[in-house]
């Protein structure tokens, strides 16, 4: 649920985010109230535990990120637990929000019961376990096959014993294609085919030639997203050893391989030349400016918001696998009084069931596979979507998402390469210098940090 601009531009709608969302932005608060009749408790398969309540009042503050269902969710919870009630404290400025948490563990003093934690600060917390409950204490280890694995894995110490929070959304990436534009193109317009027709990378890049040729118009929008297309589908790690944390992004193979293949895009003409997040660029999706979109599941919030382009577009696989951007994990930090409290509460709140309501009313893709063959999430249409049922594309992405390790320095490592393309497509710069000297770049921040 991909969150600073980039995460905070959640799904609208029916996915309407972040992570790290996270993938994943708003702006509610509000807190419950208290009440002090205890009722019984049962277990259920995500995890609540078979306990009587204490009659005793317990208020959980809960700090959340961007547009959730979270707080509704909550006072259903209070109506059959009533001695548990909740304060909100909600916004979507993830870095403002991580920076808090930090002061507060460092102070000693401020932190919340539970913490909605976005996949991109990960690094920044996961080492501190003094800070926080381990989950796998309070019943997690029962509950972990509910979820996927790799989103499991993202929150779970090196040697498995130490499981920082419960998964929430994920932000698995797909192709957002222009059915028109491809039709005018010679291309497949169902999905299947888009997909077939573009399933290797050096497809794509034939197909994006032939794209601009054809319609004199890029056939994808800009740098940033092929480039995280293919660097997302690095395996096990990206810039960072996953072992011992070094700086390895100058001899990963995908990461190379993600830079020439989007050097070959600017070189070819068929990459536009627009920003992330601009309004020319918001412009230019609801003009049809361009063929393809290569995004996570909540950048169908960004594309509703250009209702002009209704029924135009579709949702195709990425080639040679998928990425994820963004997602959250709710976590415990120690601070809180009421751990066991707090613990039946969030894992109720990630279950299946609640998952479900989470995707329906904010767009927040289940973490949950379990999810993916409910009625509720399979049946509907999306007539924006020219009647795609969406939430299946998303949920095959999903599935073919492979764990990754991104290391503590991954955006800034990631800013660096992203600047040198920006060169390369602006000022027809020499990619190899560029390239070299972001290594360079990534290498003296290493050794600095």
């Amino acid at each position: 649920m991909k969150r600073a601009k980039s995460w905070a531009l959640l799904l609208v709608a029916v996915l309407m985010v972040a992570s790290l969302a996270a993938c994943g932005g708003n702006k509610n608060s509000s807190s419950g109230n208290n009440s002090t009749t205890p009722p019984a408790t049962t277990t259920d398969s995500q995890g609540t535990n078979d306990t009587k309540e204490s009659a005793e009042p317990v208020e959980l503050t809960f700090w959340s990120l961007g547009t959730t269902n979270y707080e509704d969710l909550a006072k259903e919870y209070t109506k059959e637990h009533p001695n548990v009630t909740f304060k909100f404290q909600n916004t979507s400025d993830q870095t403002a929000h991580h920076n808090n948490l930090t002061t507060a563990l460092s102070a000693g003093s401020g932190a919340p019961d539970i913490f909605m934690l976005e996949i991109a600060f990960m690094e920044r917390f996961i080492g501190a376990q003094d800070k926080f409950y381990n989950l796998n204490d309070l019943g997690a280890k029962d509950i972990a096959g509910n979820y996927l694995d790799w989103k499991w894995k993202q929150a779970t110490s090196k040697d498995g014993s130490f499981q920082l929070g419960l998964p929430t959304d994920i932000g698995p990436t797909v192709a957002y294609f222009r059915t028109d534009l491809a039709e005018k193109a010679g291309l497949p317009t169902d999905p299947d085919g888009f997909s077939a027709a573009i399933d290797t990378w050096d497809k794509f890049a034939a197909v994006g030639k032939d794209f601009k040729a054809k319609t004199g118009k890029p056939f994808s929008d800009l740098t940033d997203l092929v480039y995280n297309g293919v660097r997302d589908q690095s395996p096990d790690q990206i810039y960072f050893n996953k072992e011992d944390g070094s700086f390895i992004g100058d001899t990963n193979p995908q990461v190379k391989k993600a830079y020439d293949f989007t050097v070959k895009g600017i070189q070819e003409g068929w990459i536009g030349n627009w920003q992330l997040w601009s309004p020319e660029w918001q412009k230019a999706v609801n003009d049809g400016e361009f063929g393809v979109m290569l995004g996570p599941a909540w950048m169908a919030g960004t594309i509703r918001n250009a209702p002009e382009s209704s029924g135009k577009w579709a949702i195709a696989q990425l080639p040679e696998g998928a990425g994820n951007w963004g997602g959250s994990f709710l976590t415990l930090p120690k601070e809180g009084k009421h751990s066991k409290e707090a613990y039946e509460f969030i894992s109720w709140l990630v279950n299946k069931e609640n998952q479900l309501k989470s995707f329906k009313t904010s767009g927040l893709f289940p973490s949950v596979p379990a999810v993916y063959t409910e009625p509720a999430f399979t049946e509907e249409k999306d007539e924006f979507f020219s009647g795609q049922v969406i939430s299946e594309a998303y949920a095959k992405s999903a599935e073919r998402v492979k764990p990754v390790y991104y290391g503590p320095l991954h955006d800034q490592a990631d800013k660096l390469i992203k600047d040198a393309l920006k060169n390369v497509l602006e000022k027809k710069a020499d990619p190899q210098k560029e390239w070299d000297s972001a290594i360079k770049q990534i290498k003296t921040l290493v050794d600095r940090s």
